[in-house]
């Protein structure tokens, strides 16, 4: 257990004359009573010190005073960024320290190493963050107020809040995901600091943006972090396309509960819990095509082409947030495809089959259900794909192909573009039940296709 590993270097610290605490998320995660995630600790020993009395460490940020700790059964990292990506596997150490000035708004350019906690707890972020816990005998050291803010659900940067922003403008976006996570309210000063300061949220690499933004849609209360997102002045900074939603009418037959942003952020309330992370932003960008393509027709309000808008759009949105191109594919596949469902209980034979083993198909459900519960909650539809999916057998949803293209050789089919043509055209018949057998497939070429 992580947890018994970071007293066991708590204690090894004291032995060799250290201070040592727990610090961070996982005190203000065990007093909440939830099991942390990781295990953090604050020392007044040196990088050096640390990385003496423990020989496996890894010096992952030793110039800030930080290294890493691996646990025995965490197997161990070949190099820095190995072990750095398996923190779940080990704990970080962090000298006590004082940080002067911000200039790139993320790291300090000068660290002082302290001997006294106060100084590095006075540099976090929150308050709620800012405690030290001494797992021997629970004794909660509390420089900052922050049991108090835990207790009463508060939001609250530890000291001035213009002054914490300015030195990691990140902050800003973890105080909507820490407020939206655990329902609490941000105290209005720090509030105010973040709507003055969220114009510079754009400093901050595109990568730790998203990875904040994944951690909202995915840990649960995802709607209540875009309210705040919107209200605070961020959502426009980094998701304009989605802050563009808002007042953005649609057909009431179709969606009485409002508008394309409350349609969506009502959408997010019924995305599971764990989400995957292409499901969550596939749910966000679903309707990103409705503002541009937004028309009022004779008959109805139209998003005309709003899909493959949408597509185009949540694409040039994964590649400005740098997510890998394996994400990108599947999160721009549920933006393309959920407007399928709605043609599924008329879908031919071979056309519904194709469409059920899309890659990935439990989460264009999962979208397609979240759709249908944020809007006018008819499951009618799912309900009709869960049975299909039931009923039909995999040998029958992909069976083995009657006809290959050495067939079409052996035929007298010169290879090219009118392969695929005829290969598809088999496996259509075949997936409808119209084709039993090899020589049945190949006397349905010979008539369809001749050569």
């Amino acid at each position: 257990m992580l947890k018994d590993f970071a007293t066991s270097i708590i204690r090894t610290l004291r032995q060799d004359g250290f201070q040592a605490h727990l610090v961070g998320g996982c005190v203000r995660d065990l007093l909440l009573g939830r099991e942390p995630k990781d295990y953090d600790v604050a020392t007044n020993a040196t990088p050096d010190e640390v990385m003496g009395i423990f020989p496996e460490t890894y010096a992952v940020g030793a110039q800030f005073g930080v290294v890493l700790v691996p646990a025995p059964d965490g197997g161990a990292a070949s190099d820095v960024s190995a072990a750095a990506s398996s923190k779940s596997h080990a704990v970080e150490v962090a000298t006590f320290r004082s940080d002067i000035s911000y200039s790139d708004g993320r790291h300090p350019d000068e660290v002082c190493f302290s001997r006294d906690p106060r100084e590095d707890v006075a540099r976090r972020d929150f308050t709620i963050n800012g405690m030290l816990l001494d797992p021997v005998n629970g004794e909660v050291l509390d420089y900052v107020g922050g049991r108090h803010d835990l207790e009463a659900g508060i939001i609250r940067t530890i000291g001035d809040p213009g002054q914490r922003f300015g030195e990691d403008k990140l902050r800003m976006l973890r105080a909507v995901r820490f407020a939206a996570r655990f329902g609490y309210t941000i105290e209005a000063g720090t509030f105010a600091a973040i709507q003055e300061t969220a114009q510079q949220i754009q400093v901050v690499s595109r990568e730790r943006v998203r990875d904040e933004l994944t951690r909202m849609l995915t840990e649960g209360n995802a709607r209540r972090a875009f309210l705040l997102l919107d209200e605070s002045g961020l959502l426009k900074q980094v998701l304009p396309e989605i802050s563009a939603m808002k007042g953005v009418e649609q057909p009431p037959e179709f969606h009485p509960e409002g508008d394309v942003f409350v349609h969506t952020l009502l959408l997010l309330d019924n995305l599971p819990n764990p989400c995957p992370l292409t499901l969550a932003w596939g749910a966000l960008l679903h309707d990103v095509g409705k503002p541009p393509t937004f028309r009022v027709a004779p008959d109805r309000i139209r998003f005309d082409s709003h899909v493959e808008v949408g597509v185009k759009m949540a694409e040039e949105i994964c590649r400005r947030l740098r997510f890998s191109n394996d994400d990108t594919a599947q999160i721009l596949a549920l933006v393309d495809n959920h407007m399928r469902f709605g043609h599924a209980t008329r879908m031919k034979e071979s056309t519904l089959k194709k469409f059920l083993r899309m890659p990935a198909f439990e989460e264009h459900l999962a979208l397609h259900r979240a759709d249908c519960l944020g809007s006018h909650r008819n499951l009618a539809t799912y309900e009709f794909v869960q049975q299909k999916r039931a009923e039909i057998p995999p040998e029958k949803m992909r069976p083995s192909p009657l006809v290959t293209g050495d067939d079409l050789i052996a035929e007298g089919y010169v290879p090219g573009p009118k392969f695929r043509e005829i290969l598809s055209a088999v496996e259509d018949a075949q997936l409808e039940g119209r084709l039993p057998s090899r020589d049945a497939a190949l006397d349905f070429v010979r008539r369809e296709f001749p050569a």
